[in-house]
């Protein structure tokens, strides 16, 4: 289905957006970029709209892996969680995650995710968004989900994973899985087939 040339790189450490490009059948390897996410994240908040944040962090990301490896097709990815105005970042500890958890809870949030595909002088781009509800959960199941949770509910902005147990949080979700789990990956499959690098 995939043509041995060029090589296909995932710029990113996620093992969730490994497991989407592995599940689609792709041959790839990841090289985490060298960006320093939290610090940018901070720069482009401060000027820009959220979706523009994550198209931006994604370039960025892969960038900096094309630099060393000029000839692979790179796909860079990064997602966005915006509720109102603020942009929330990944908890540095439990009680981080539990202030964002009480700073979401009965209320809806957006989860911008983007995609950058680079291939010499190549460069598309994919943003999509997903509208999500968190219930008015009591402080009681609040307990029980970051005891359940433990130090997972650091891994991810939101500190939930929707595809475990953070899928209790939440009363509606409008939006593409994929896009929730931070990889649009149908227009990015078009692009590589349209590049001729899958089969038509």
């Amino acid at each position: 289905m995939q043509s041995d040339y060029p090589e296909i790189i995932l710029a990113s450490a996620s093992p969730t957006r490994a497991a989407i490009l592995a599940s689609a059948g792709l041959r790839f390897h990841t090289q985490p970029s060298m960006v320093d996410e939290a610090e940018e994240h901070k720069h482009f908040a401060r000027n820009i709209a959220p979706p523009d944040v994550a198209l931006a962090l994604a370039r960025l990301k892969a960038d900096n892996v094309l630099e060393a490896e000029p000839g692979a097709i790179v796909i860079g990815a990064d997602q966005v969680l915006a509720v109102g105005n603020e942009i929330l970042q990944k908890p540095r500890s439990q009680e981080e995650a539990r202030g964002q958890l009480l700073k979401l809870r009965g209320r809806q949030h957006q989860l911008h995710s983007a995609a950058v595909l680079l291939h010499g002088g190549h460069v598309a781009q994919f943003v999509d968004t997903a509208t999500l509800t968190m219930r008015d959960f009591t402080d009681d199941f609040l307990d029980w989900y970051m005891e359940t949770a433990g130090e997972g509910v650091q891994t991810s902005v939101g500190a939930y994973h929707i595809e475990g147990l953070g899928i209790h949080l939440f009363s509606e979700v409008k939006g593409d899985y994929f896009t929730i789990l931070g990889m649009p990956i149908v227009p990015l499959l078009e692009e590589l087939r349209r590049i001729s690098v899958l089969k038509k």
